[in-house]
C-alpha cells in the first residue's frame, strides 16, 4: 500500500506540474500562435478560438517583406549583438573567475564584492550614454555589446567561479610541475573542464541578450541599428495597431531562441553528466 501511495502522489505532482507549465507557458504561445494567423479585424478582438482564414505565412511574409525587410536586418544585429557579447562574455569571465578562484587574499575578496554589486545595482543610463559619446562608440554595435558585456559578466563570473571551485587545486600545480605557464594552465586544463558552466553562462546570457529591450532602446538608437524587440514597436502607433502582424512578429522573433535552446538542451545534459564523471 505504501509502493502505491507513493505512485500515486508521485503521478498527482507530475500531473499538476504539466497543468502549470501548460498554463504558464504553452497556453499563451498557443494565444500568440492562433492570434498571427488570423486577419487583421479578427485578431484586434483577442478571442482564444481559431482563424476563420487560416493566414500564418501569409502575415510572416508581410513582417519580413515591412519597410525593405526591416526585421532581417533587426535578425542580423541582434546575431551579431548576441554572438560578439557571449564571446567576450565567456572569455573574460573565465580568466577573471580562474584568477579570483585561485587567489585567497584581499583583492580577490573586494573583487568579489564588486561582481555581487553589479548583480543588485541597476545600470545608469545617462552616465553610459555620457561614457559611450566621449568614446565615439555610441549608436554602434559594438558599444551596446561592450555594455552588454558590462551588465552580465558579473553573472557569468559567479556561476564560472562556483563551478571551478569543484576543480582540484592539484591539477594546477601538477601542470605547473611539468613547465605550464599559468596561461597553458588555464586554455589547456582548466578552461575544458569548465565546458558545463560555459553552456549554462551561454544559454541563460544570450537569452537575456537577444531578448533586450532597454539596452538597444537608449543605446542604439536610429532605424539601421534596429533590433529584434524593437521591431514590435513597426505595428503599435496611437491611432492604429496592426495585431494580426505584431503577433507575427513575436512569433519571428521566439523561433530563434526557440531553436537555441532546443539545441542546447542536449549540451547542457550532456556537459553536467560528463563533468559529474569528471569530479
Amino acid at each position: 500500500m505504501t509502493a502505491i501511495r507513493k505512485v500515486l502522489a508521485n503521478t498527482w505532482l507530475d500531473a499538476i506540474s504539466l497543468i502549470v507549465i501548460g498554463i504558464v507557458f504553452v497556453v499563451p504561445f498557443i494565444f500568440i500562435f492562433l492570434t498571427a494567423s488570423k486577419t487583421g479585424p479578427e485578431a484586434a478582438m483577442f478571442e482564444f478560438s481559431l482563424p476563420t482564414n487560416f493566414q500564418l505565412f501569409d502575415n510572416i511574409r508581410e513582417v519580413l517583406e515591412f519597410r525593405d525587410g526591416r526585421m532581417l536586418l533587426a535578425l542580423w544585429n541582434s546575431t551579431i549583438l548576441t554572438v560578439g557579447s557571449i564571446t567576450l562574455i565567456v572569455l573574460l569571465s573565465a580568466l577573471v573567475a580562474f584568477v579570483m578562484q585561485r587567489r585567497q587574499d584581499r583583492v580577490a575578496s573586494l573583487a568579489s564584492s564588486i561582481m555581487l554589486a553589479g548583480l543588485i545595482l541597476p545600470p545608469a543610463v545617462v552616465p553610459t550614454i555620457f561614457v559611450l559619446q566621449n568614446i565615439g562608440l555610441y549608436r554602434t554595435l559594438l558599444g551596446l555589446i561592450m555594455v552588454e558585456v558590462a551588465v552580465t559578466m558579473p553573472f557569468a563570473i559567479i556561476t564560472l567561479r562556483a563551478f571551478m571551485a569543484t576543480i582540484p587545486r592539484e591539477i594546477d600545480e601538477a601542470a605547473i610541475i611539468d613547465g605550464a605557464s599559468p596561461m597553458q594552465v588555464f586554455f589547456r586544463i582548466v578552461l575544458p573542464l569548465l565546458r558545463p558552466a560555459i553552456i549554462t553562462v551561454i544559454v541563460v546570457s544570450s537569452v537575456g541578450i537577444y531578448n533586450d529591450f532597454a539596452g538597444p532602446l537608449y543605446f542604439l538608437p536610429g532605424a539601421e541599428n534596429v533590433t529584434v524587440q524593437l521591431t514590435m514597436y513597426s505595428f503599435i502607433s496611437q491611432f492604429t495597431s496592426q495585431w494580426h502582424l505584431l503577433f507575427a512578429n513575436v512569433l519571428v522573433i521566439t523561433i530563434p531562441p526557440l531553436v537555441m535552446f532546443l539545441f542546447f538542451q542536449r549540451q547542457i545534459v550532456s556537459g553536467m553528466t560528463k563533468g559529474a564523471i569528471k569530479g
